[in-house]
């Protein structure tokens, strides 16, 4: 017991004193704690708000976070597949423009004006060389006695048919230049490609309109419909004839609608460039190809020049 209002016992200063309930009052005056009260033992911070620590007292182990692409998708349900028909003919996806009939053949327009010379010298030379061949042929007939059938006019037919393939991938591979920027030269169009899948992709879709138009003419308009992007999956993707007909009939039936409507406007344009005394087909025609392929490039995604 002591005197006084001094108790050492008391004192947390004093080396024997024992600190009153509740820990070290707090220092006033700027003195300094007493040794082994700063910092403040584990666990007497104050918990932040909220759930901390996780529950359990322990972090997530490591390897139990959610491996990359296994996140949810965005609120929209998911980014969209990229556009455009792979080389199997499965098609991945909608196109980055819509595709309108008015656009299509505004954009022809456009293009074949830009460069129509080259364009209608193409055509003229196109026409002469199957006029020659038809008259070639044609002019020498081999008959027999018990048939009516024409050797030279059949070759005559096969050579024909053969050159016109060719023609029209010649047209298509224009129309790409035109629609990938580049004006196209007279010998840009004889940059054509694999010549074998072209006049097979060619023989397969005439023989099987030509089977359609036997069974009530409708299937064979609906076969040569489906399979109208033929030529440029073969120039432009490099695939072979029978990957190229499933690629048209796949990218065709995507958007069939709009391009139903296409397939009427540009038959009525051709229409009144035959009644033009023909002349008319030297642009009509033309127009018509670069229109087609546009639409090809923004249905399946591809690149468009303005």
């Amino acid at each position: 017991m002591t005197t006084g209002g001094y108790d050492p016992n008391q004192d947390p200063k004093s080396p024997g004193g024992t600190p009153p309930p509740g820990g070290h009052p707090p220092p006033s005056g700027g003195s300094t704690p007493p040794p082994g009260s700063y910092p403040p033992p584990p666990g007497s911070y104050p918990p932040p708000s909220g759930d901390y620590p996780p529950t359990g007292g322990n972090y997530p182990p490591p390897g139990s976070y959610p491996p990359p692409g296994s996140y949810p998708p965005p609120p929209s349900g998911g980014y969209p597949p990229p556009p455009g028909i792979d080389d199997t003919g499965s098609f991945g996806g909608p196109a980055p423009y819509r595709l309108s009939v008015g656009d299509a053949i505004s954009y022809g327009w456009s293009k074949f004006s830009g460069n129509a010379g080259v364009w209608i010298v193409f055509m003229l030379i196109a026409l002469v060389v199957q006029a020659l061949i038809s008259g070639i042929f044609n002019g020498f007939e081999i008959t027999t006695e018990t048939t009516d059938f024409t050797l030279l006019s059949f070759i005559g037919s096969i050579v024909s048919a053969i050159v016109g393939y060719l023609i029209q991938a010649a047209f298509v591979r224009g129309a790409l230049s035109e629609i990938d920027g580049q004006r196209p030269a007279f010998g840009t169009f004889l940059q054509l490609g694999p010549i074998g899948a072209i006049i097979l992709a060619g023989l397969l879709v005439a023989i099987g309109t030509s089977i359609g138009l036997v069974l009530c003419i409708l299937p064979g308009l609906a076969f040569a419909f489906f399979t109208w992007w033929t030529m440029q999956f073969v120039i432009d993707r490099n695939q072979d004839a029978i990957t190229a007909i499933k690629s048209s009939i796949n990218a065709v039936r995507s958007n069939a609608g709009t391009l139903f409507l296409l397939a009427l406007a540009l038959l009525g344009i051709n229409i009144v460039g035959f009644l033009l005394c023909l002349v008319g087909l030297l642009v009509t025609v033309p127009v018509s190809i670069i229109a087609v392929t546009y639409a090809y490039r923004v249905t399946t995604g591809g690149p468009v020049a303005a």
